[in-house]
C-alpha cells in the first residue's frame, strides 16, 4: 500500500493516489494529506486507479477530507475506481457526496 500526494500550486489541486488496500493502515498518510488542505486548495482529487480494496475506515477518511475542504460535492473528486470499488462507493451513497469519475 502506498499513498502519493501531489499539490499543483498553479491549479490549486491536491491529488492523492492510493495504491493497494485503502484501509486503516494508510490512516496516517491520509491524515498528512488532509493537513495540506487549506482554504487555498480549490479541489482534491482522490485517484483510486491502483486501489484494490476499500473498507469502512477508508470511507470515514473520505468523509473527514470532504468536511475539511468545505463539504461541497464538487470539491472532492474520486477518479479511476475499479468497478468493484465504485460499487462499494455507490452502495455507501458516496456518489451523492462526491464527484465520481
Amino acid at each position: 500500500m502506498a499513498v502519493n500526494v501531489n499539490l499543483k500550486a498553479d491549479t490549486r489541486e491536491l491529488t492523492v493516489k492510493i495504491s493497494g488496500r485503502f484501509d486503516f493502515s494508510v490512516h496516517q498518510d491520509i491524515r498528512k494529506a488532509t493537513e495540506q488542505v487549506t482554504s487555498t486548495i480549490k479541489q482534491v482529487i482522490i485517484d483510486l486507479k491502483a486501489t484494490e480494496y476499500v473498507d469502512s475506515s477508508a470511507l470515514g477518511m473520505l468523509l473527514v477530507l470532504r468536511d475539511k475542504i468545505g463539504g461541497d460535492k464538487e470539491k472532492v473528486k474520486i477518479v479511476n475506481a475499479s468497478p468493484e470499488v465504485k460499487k462499494i462507493l455507490e452502495i455507501a451513497s458516496f456518489d451523492k457526496l462526491f464527484m465520481l469519475a
